[in-house]
């Protein structure tokens, strides 16, 4: 039987998933059609909302797929805890000095060697349209009940907490 709950708590979960996972694998489409796809760190600018934010090269490939296609997928996966998020969205390209500073750290140095004066320096920005979980609740022993209860009910296992979200 499913939990009900509600989308706000839903939104609040999946936002509470992307900041412990950290890196999105972004994928988007390439001029033939091919998805690729590259590690990003996401961030997200306040309270959640269904707005992720990249550090990107304004002059790179990935900048260049999202102006003949905005779409977009970004994947999150920490296989050691079991959380998973998949975010189905539109990209765009953005501008926006003061989002970069309240976002940057110096790490990103290594790949903006001029700081945030970096002419290359620009932000992407994903508007979810759908958001998919999976917490699956952690240890061998919970997924071993789990799936003899299911044997001894005939009803199937369900490992993980998953949820659709319309964002």
């Amino acid at each position: 039987m499913a939990t009900e709950r509600t989308r706000n708590e839903d939104v609040r979960r999946l936002g509470e998933l992307i900041a412990d996972l950290g890196v999105a694998m972004m994928t988007t489409v390439e001029p033939d059609g091919t998805l690729r796809s590259r590690p990003m760190q996401t961030h997200v600018d306040g309270e959640f909302d269904g707005t992720l934010w990249f550090f990107t090269r304004e002059h790179s490939t990935k900048v260049f797929d999202i102006g003949r296609d905005r779409h977009v997928n970004l994947g999150f996966a920490c296989p050691k805890s079991e959380k998973y998020v998949s975010i189905a969205g539109k990209a765009r390209l953005v501008q926006d000095r003061q989002r970069a500073e309240r976002m940057w750290t110096p790490a990103y140095e290594a790949w903006f060697p001029k700081g945030l004066d970096d002419p290359e320096l620009a932000l992407i920005r994903v508007e979810a349209d759908k958001g998919e979980f999976w917490d699956t609740a952690p240890g061998a022993v919970v997924h071993a009940v789990g799936y003899l209860k299911a044997k001894l009910t005939g009803e199937s296992h369900k490992p993980a907490d998953h949820e659709k979200v319309d964002l």
